[in-house]
């Protein structure tokens, strides 16, 4: 699904208008009708509801969406600033649509009092909506302070009042913090950012009939991972295959105590496809890895540590896993890749290792794959203040070294090296245990092996990862699930696709 600014989406509206046509009013109404039986399906007719609307068209979607509740036979109740008293043009009309019925009491502001709300009753956000550009101060701050206040459910219509839809907040910015985010056609840029995200909830993008050929035409280099693109990027196995059509995964890892990384990326990648899977490794970890994989092939990396990287020209190869940064490792590791020109997948600590000098990161070849989470980026590429700035420089660093960089975060970024963005809305916060990077490894190596291009297979592979975690939430909790669950649901989730 592709991510449009602020302005795109209201240059859709407008193209929809134009084109389909339809008028403006009713271009609300159809989003205010889907918004309505949205809510219809998860609230209690016994729960009251309490709706800010503010003057623009997004206080017009709650004026509409309010008097179709009514009609469902809800209790609500309206909140505006009656100080203001211009509304947009199909605000107004709204509004005077909301007037006529004498069952819905409309109230300023001023006149909520947040600690009347039972638990149990409903606060709808329709005060700003994606064309917000400016902080939130007096009055208007001050109302949504009290809306945070309050018990209940908190929904928001189309973005929390207080967020900027493309860009970053202000550290003391005052911003409606909701359950659930109820947005219209396509995810915004701050719903997908740790410090903008947070005050989403849980995110339902509602169809509201868009134009199409507006969406198709539209350039974005921001998309999201979605079922759509999944199935575009699959490759369905060829029942005349045999294991040599599939690869041969290398994973070069493990160091003495960290040989539990070396094998869960080793059976994440006998999970996820591989033809043959080889697993170079120090001697240390020889019975733990033919025990615990037996489908792959040892090498010997060394004794307590790798100090060689010996491996066939038709490896593809996926490093870091556990490695440790012994003085010898890090030497081989480099001179390794200083004769090394294939794409391979790199991790953890060989991140760490390229991380100790700047002139490191030239030997990454070219469309290769680097996973940092954002520690490990920030030793690679420097400090950043926010993850908006930490994506731009990864872009950057994307083009400049012709390489693909999975940020790894909540939701997790593939940049290119042509500037394109792909989050991952899969996974969860169970993923949040050492060990889950070493599965990803694992993952987007055996699909580089199996001649998915470096592109598609770190976006299958982020992919695959969260959706097979969130499996594993669903049977485990996020609490207890761990990544060896992460890798025993691959299967479930290759089925789906299937």
């Amino acid at each position: 699904m592709k991510i449009f600014t602020a302005s795109q989406i209201r240059a859709c509206d407008d193209f929809t208008i134009r084109n389909e046509p339809v008028s403006s009013l009713l271009l609300m109404e159809r989003a205010a009708q889907k918004c309505t039986d949205y809510l219809f399906k998860y609230l209690d007719i016994k729960q009251k509801i309490y709706i800010f609307c503010g003057n623009g068209n997004n206080g017009g979607d709650g004026f509409a969406i309010a008097r179709m509740l009514y009609y469902l036979n809800f209790e609500v109740e309206i909140y505006i600033n009656k100080s203001l008293q211009s509304f947009s043009k199909d605000a107004t009309i709204n509004f005077n649509f909301l007037k006529e019925l004498s069952g819905i009491e409309i109230k300023d502001f001023s006149e909520f009092d947040s600690s009347e709300i039972d638990e149990n009753e409903v606060i709808i956000d329709a005060v700003f909506g994606s064309g917000l550009n400016r902080k939130l101060e007096g009055e208007l701050a001050e109302t949504i302070g009290k809306m945070n206040s309050a018990k209940g459910t908190k929904i928001s219509i189309d973005i929390p009042s207080g967020l900027l839809s493309d860009d970053i907040i202000e550290k003391d910015a005052v911003v409606f913090k909701a359950d659930y985010t109820v947005g219209f056609q396509f995810y915004k840029k701050a719903f997908l950012h740790p410090e903008t995200g947070k005050y989403c909830g849980k995110i339902e993008i509602l169809d509201i009939g868009l134009h199409q050929k507006y969406i198709n035409e539209t350039e974005t280099c921001n998309f999201t991972i979605d079922d759509d693109l999944i199935k575009e990027i699959y490759l369905p196995r060829n029942e005349f295959s045999h294991k040599g059509n599939f690869g041969k995964t290398c994973i070069i890892a493990g160091s003495f105590g960290k040989i539990g990384a070396a094998v869960l990326a080793t059976k994440s990648a006998l999970r996820t496809g591989s033809g043959l899977t080889y697993i170079l490794a120090p001697k240390c970890g020889y019975e733990i890895l033919q025990t615990s994989c037996p489908e792959a092939m040892f090498l010997y990396g060394g004794k307590d540590f790798i100090q060689n990287f010996e491996v066939e020209n038709d490896f593809t190869c996926g490093i870091g896993a556990g490695l440790g940064t012994d003085p010898e490792t890090e030497e081989k590791l480099l001179e390794f890749l200083n004769n090394y020109a294939q794409p391979l997948v790199l991790d953890a600590d060989a991140l760490n290792i390229l991380a100790k000098n700047p002139k490191n990161l030239k030997l990454i070849p070219r469309n290769s794959i680097i996973t940092p989470h954002p520690k490990e980026f920030a030793r690679l590429f420097g400090e950043t203040k926010n993850s908006f700035e930490r994506l731009n420089l990864a872009k950057l660093k994307a083009k400049e070294l012709q390489i693909f960089i999975v940020l790894k975060d909540h939701h997790t970024q593939v940049v290119t090296p042509e500037g394109e963005v792909f989050y991952n809305i899969t996974g969860n916060s169970g993923l949040a245990k050492g060990g889950s990077g070493d599965v990803l490894l694992g993952m987007i190596t055996s699909l580089l092996a199996q001649n998915y291009s470096p592109k598609n297979a770190s976006i299958f592979g982020v992919w695959l990862h969260g959706k097979a975690a969130d499996l594993a939430a669903e049977k485990y909790s996020k609490e207890a699930m761990q990544p060896s669950d992460v890798i025993d649901n691959l299967g479930e989730v290759f089925k789906k696709i299937y």
